[in-house]
């Protein structure tokens, strides 16, 4: 901001000052708030409809394993192998990149602002917390979603279990990956404690969101506050009951046998 007051006496002594606290930006902090907003949306649809094909689990392996085959043939032959599944990974890196960098850069705008000056006697309660661990919660999980691809898409090592299968015949092990990994008690329990930061940070989100959108009303707003606690916990709860399951003997350990009939 710009000091309208020109007070020649205190610019001397350096109490005030006319120069801006940083330069206009190129790429306007509206337009961030609105890049972040579309961008978490897409992963919080993303997280919801991963999990409901996760749960996919309890029909046992050969349906597990059938649904990961066909997100990969999805479409073929009409269009080439795997198509659906490089569509939304394209999407989801490129949402990323945007959702970090404009994070990134709206906290750094935000104390260039401020500059010495800090928030005090800010109202406590549960969204000043999440409010205030966005950007300690949004690092976790991308430090999660790096494990997470390392350990069950690519299969590699230390992250990835030692018995990790990849595709035979065209066929994928992908239940039988999930049991090995969340057999290992330590992936397991980091994975329950990512999916309650996840909770925190998409609840958080998907209320700003809401704002950085537009979306007023008193009414209309209850509505979003309402789902911003719902669905956060809808995925949370259905994600953790995964490794839990894994852990507690819920599931089979079947082992992945080639060839065979889904």
């Amino acid at each position: 901001m710009t000091v309208k007051y020109d007070d020649r006496e205190a610019i001397s002594h350096g109490k005030i000052s006319t120069k801006p606290l940083r330069k206009k930006p190129g790429f306007p902090t509206w337009a961030m708030k609105l890049t972040m907003a579309v961008t978490g949306i897409i992963f919080g649809l993303f997280v919801l409809v991963h999990m409901l094909g996760n749960l996919k689990i309890y029909a046992g392996a050969e349906s597990f394993n059938a649904y990961a085959d066909f997100l990969r043939e999805f479409g073929y032959p009409l269009l080439p192998h795997e198509s659906l599944l490089w569509i939304a990974r394209i999407v989801l890196l490129l949402s990323l990149v945007l959702h970090v960098w404009c994070a990134f850069a709206l906290v750094g705008r935000s104390h260039q602002s401020r500059g010495r000056f800090k928030r005090k006697n800010m109202v406590g309660g549960w969204n000043t917390f999440t409010a205030r661990t966005m950007p300690v919660t949004g690092i976790v999980l991308l430090l999660f979603i790096i494990f997470h691809i390392l350990d069950l898409t690519l299969g590699v090592s230390p992250a990835a279990a030692g018995e990790f299968q990849g595709a035979v015949d065209g066929q994928h092990a992908a239940y039988q990956n999930l049991v090995e990994s969340f057999s290992r008690p330590g992936v397991a329990i980091f994975y329950i404690l990512a999916m309650v930061i996840l909770f925190m940070h998409l609840s958080h989100g998907i209320w700003t969101a809401s704002s950085d959108l537009g979306v007023t009303g008193h009414r209309t707003r209850q509505v979003i506050l309402w789902i911003s606690y719902l669905l956060p916990a809808i995925i949370m709860v259905g994600n953790i009951s995964i490794p839990l399951a894994v852990m507690f003997g819920w599931v089979d350990q079947v082992p992945f046998v080639p060839g065979a009939s889904h």
